[in-house]
């Protein structure tokens, strides 16, 4: 969900063809159904591991984490959480991301990536209230990282939980175009990197621990629970969008992963001095902007519902709505890259697809900012 800017060098190189669309005997099982609508700028859905209500939980842009209980949506006055008058607005800025404790049902803990007032990056604990688990408690808030952003746009925003149990936090450049200051690259920042807090380490602040550098705006990344890998979608500038993998391995290494930005973009040289691709690792995938301009990460699909699609990473475009899915093989090779769009909305109704999210049972949700949430579900399926 990035607003492009421009000025910098187009690059060059071979524009790799769009996937074919799914087949048809795979679609055939496959619809899209609208859950929810109502919503103000949605851009997360994710669940609470151990709840018993089995809630979903939306973050609304504006400052709202609002609550759906058995397909009904919270009114916004039963927020679970509100932040509203502790954001800034611009496009790029807000309310960016949630993650719940994986042992929520006895910590109670919740976090929160967002941009505040000035436009600074905050990450903020809250508990949910003991006597009332559909609020947080607002006297409860830790603050476990500020950064300080030079410009309003490429803020990143997501906050996940990886198989150890730690936060993952992942910052964009610090915005402007082309990371003027080139925060992709520096020792110096967090900016452009993805990194890692120990929510459970005593004190105050956990120090984070980066495990990649080279991101320019990573928008929506989540682990795949059945290798451990880490899928960050990265949004492109002038002309690339790319699908980058931290794999579990190199989670524990103890030198960043280097995905390349400023020097990179996608698999092409983006800046003319110092570009030498082996010195970065490649994207597993990316597409021009011919197709595109803003990549939207979503999850490897590991629910119940469609067992034909288990193992597939589903990504979207927010400026062209286009959604894909691909599958890697263990030997990391790249297969069933399919187009969707032209399946599951063939009407084109869908638009600015700004996230995707994931329930309990791990079934698949698209989310436009336009306020409507969908899911994917089995033909004749019946009710979730």
């Amino acid at each position: 969900m990035a607003t492009l800017a421009g000025g910098a060098r187009r690059p060059t190189g071979p524009t790799p063809p769009p996937p074919p669309p799914v087949p048809a005997d795979v679609a055939r099982g496959v619809t899209l159904t609208k859950v929810l609508d109502g919503l103000d700028q949605p851009v997360a859905l994710t669940f609470a591991p151990g709840d018993p209500q089995r809630r979903l939980f939306i973050v609304e842009k504006k400052g709202l984490v609002r609550i759906v209980v058995d397909g009904r949506l919270q009114p916004a006055a039963a927020a679970f959480l509100d932040l509203r008058g502790r954001v800034s607005g611009w496009t790029e800025q807000g309310l960016l991301g949630l993650a719940f404790h994986p042992d929520f049902a006895h910590t109670r803990r919740v976090y929160v990536n967002f941009t505040d007032t000035k436009g600074d990056t905050r990450v903020v604990e809250f508990a949910a209230r003991a006597d009332d688990p559909d609020h947080a408690d607002p006297t409860s808030e830790r603050e476990l990282l500020f950064v300080k952003q030079p410009y309003a746009n490429h803020n990143g925003g997501d906050v996940v939980f990886g198989p150890d149990g730690k936060l993952y936090v992942g910052l964009g450049d610090g915005g402007s175009a082309g990371d003027p200051h080139g925060n992709g690259q520096s020792e110096a920042t967090l900016l452009g990197k993805m990194f890692r807090l120990d929510v459970d380490e005593h004190g105050e602040r956990p120090q984070p621990v980066v495990v990649a550098k080279g991101l320019r705006n990573p928008w929506r990344y989540a682990f795949d629970p059945a290798t451990g890998d880490l899928w960050i979608a990265d949004v492109g500038q002038n002309r690339w969008e790319e699908i980058d993998i931290l794999p579990a391995a190199a989670l524990a290494a103890a030198k960043p992963v280097n995905f390349g930005w400023n020097t990179m973009e996608g698999r092409h040289c983006y800046a003319r001095r110092n570009c030498d691709p082996t010195q970065s690792v490649v994207p597993i995938l990316e597409y021009s902007h011919d197709e595109g301009c803003s990549i939207t990460g979503g999850f490897v699909y590991r629910g119940h519902a469609l067992p034909t699609l288990t193992g597939s990473y589903f990504y979207a475009d927010y400026c062209t709505a286009i959604i894909r899915s691909v599958r890697r093989g263990p030997d990391g090779t790249l297969r069933d890259s399919w187009e969707w769009r032209p399946a599951l909305d063939p009407r084109s109704q869908l638009a600015n697809i700004s996230s995707f999210g994931e329930d309990a049972d791990g079934e698949l949700y698209i989310i436009s900012l336009d306020g409507v949430v969908y899911r994917l579900d089995a033909v004749g399926g019946g009710a979730h």
